[in-house]
């Protein structure tokens, strides 16, 4: 466990995704339990018309970069500059109000890049070696979005990429804590990004996964600014909300899997809003007993991924009244498990 006891505040957030761009956007669609996922083309599908899938259409890369730089980017890359710019305009930090080395960035991805390797190894197929577009290729590895994001906005602290199923975002989050408590930074980009691709689907399909793991994948960014909170305190920064808690747990084991969730939830109890992320049903168990009433899963309105944690993390920050508790629930098939819990916010 990582307990926080308020150190750490939250004083940015931003978005992207199926329901559209920008943080209200999603949130909207949450409370009102609509879905912007839409059917997954028959083609795609091996004929099957009852799959969706959550595209980020509403999204356009120009809106946020200049349209040269932004052909240059694979479209995670996209997502994680525009909503990197999002959490921390939210903020206020303005590029060089903070010293570079003292803001870093920590994300998870699961299929960034993918669509770019592709485009670079099909060359390599046609034509050999003279097919390779040098061009693709920095963008053909799941941590180019982190890197781009911080080169776009000067970020010269910690800088990380997390790759664990479901949990991806929730393990940045945790990594981006542990850079502020150890000293190495003051402020962190922290969340996930992913891509969602034809490819990625007719690979689903071929592999039964549309109705299952895969069911309603979504693409998109969420993006938390976590700061010290001294350091907010000190530059009268708005606080959204404070995280007080990190649970984690590896495997919930067979026979003694309420031993493993009574580790990761010792209090049960007290949270005006749950939000579940990850895979289903392996969360499930997670939230039983926890109050189907203010249980929330933003999955359902904007789509899952691999990489969503920093979108549901945002969204819950944003749903919390001051000095309410909410919880952030993650679950990968075969674990790792997540809890976070955030108190709402009040100016530091």
């Amino acid at each position: 466990m990582e307990r926080l006891d308020g150190q750490i505040a939250i004083t940015g957030l931003g978005a992207v995704g199926a329901a559209g761009v920008g943080i209200a956007a999603a949130l909207e669609a949450v409370q009102q339990r609509r879905c912007c996922l839409q059917p997954v083309p028959e083609e795609l599908a091996n004929g099957r018309a009852d799959y969706l899938w959550g595209r980020a259409d509403a999204f356009k890369a120009t809106d946020f970069i200049a349209p040269l730089k932004a052909r240059k980017l694979d479209r995670a890359s996209q997502f994680a500059v525009a909503v990197a710019g999002q959490a921390l305009a939210d903020a206020g930090i303005v590029k060089g109000a903070v010293p570079a080395a003292r803001i870093g960035i920590a994300l998870g991805c699961g299929f960034g890049g993918i669509a770019n390797s592709v485009e670079f190894l099909s060359g390599y197929f046609r034509e050999g070696l003279v097919g390779l577009n040098p061009m693709l290729f920095p963008n053909t590895v799941a941590n180019a979005p982190a890197s781009n994001a911080s080169i776009e906005y000067g970020l010269k602290g910690p800088n990380i990429t997390f790759i664990q199923r479901f949990c991806s975002a929730e393990s940045a989050i945790l990594a981006a804590c542990r850079f502020i408590e150890e000293g190495r930074a003051d402020l962190m980009l922290a969340g996930g990004v992913d891509e969602l691709t034809p490819l990625m689907v007719r690979g689903f399909a071929a592999t039964g996964q549309l109705k299952r793991f895969a069911s309603g994948f979504g693409e998109g960014c969420g993006m938390l600014l976590l700061e010290r909170a001294s350091h907010a305190e000190a530059r009268g920064a708005v606080v959204k909300a404070r995280l007080e808690s990190i649970r984690t747990i590896g495997l919930l084991l067979p026979g003694r899997e309420q031993e493993g969730i009574d580790r990761l939830l010792p209090v049960t109890s007290g949270f005006s809003h749950i939000a579940l992320s990850g895979a289903e049903p392996p969360g499930e168990p997670l939230s039983k007993g926890l109050g189907r009433e203010n249980l929330i899963r933003p999955g359902d309105s904007i789509g899952r991924s691999l990489a969503m944690g920093g979108v549901v993390s945002s969204l819950l920050v944003s749903m919390l009244a001051p000095q309410k508790m909410g919880l952030h629930l993650a679950a990968s098939p075969e674990g790792p498990f997540f809890a976070l819990t955030f108190r709402g916010g009040h100016s530091a």
